[in-house]
């Protein structure tokens, strides 16, 4: 795999998606149940065939998520469903390999995405969702600066049991503040 070092933080740096180099990790990752249940991606089989089918079909600003110490592909984030008229757009983020978890990783990389969104990419608001049993994610969210917008209640089946989904966004003024208190 080769990566370029796109956007560039302090312990990572965000490279363009290529779909051909991340086929691999995305079915290793997305057949991980730990990893796909947050997604609601759980009941997916995902072949090498169907990965490469839907990582070519992906559209916006994807990115790899690798560290600069070694190189290593730890996941993959993007800003999608991009509306360039009314300055909008989604944001997903996936740590898939697990040993990097609440290590930091995800803000440092949800940061960097976020800032050019604001910055290069003129939006205004940036919205998420995420599954209300994912408190790791929610707390990640909070903390860069995430506010919850709405919720879905009893969204995902999993496990015999629903779970909500919660909407959660910032506006490019939230992003300037919390920037000025770092």
């Amino acid at each position: 795999m080769k990566f370029f070092r796109k956007l560039v933080g302090e312990r990572l740096y965000l490279s363009p998606f290529n779909p051909e180099d991340f086929t691999d990790k995305w079915v290793e990752w997305m057949n991980d149940r730990n990893i796909a249940e947050g997604f609601g991606g759980l009941s997916n089989h995902v072949s090498p065939a169907s990965a490469r089918k839907t990582l070519e079909e992906l559209e916006g600003h994807r990115f790899a998520i690798v560290l600069l110490d070694g190189d290593v592909l730890i996941g993959q984030i993007s800003l999608h469903n991009i509306d360039h008229l009314h300055r909008h757009g989604f944001f997903g983020i996936m740590i898939g390999e697990t040993e990097h978890h609440n290590k930091g990783y995800g803000a440092e990389a949800i940061r960097l995405v976020i800032d050019y969104g604001f910055r290069q990419l003129n939006l205004n608001n940036i919205m998420l969702s995420v599954r209300a049993d994912n408190y790791g994610g929610i707390a990640c969210y909070k903390k860069v600066g995430f506010k919850e917008a709405g919720r879905r209640r009893e969204w995902y089946f999993s496990d015999g049991k629903y779970v909500d989904v919660i909407y959660m966004d910032m506006l490019a003024r939230e992003f300037e503040i919390e920037r000025m208190m770092r």
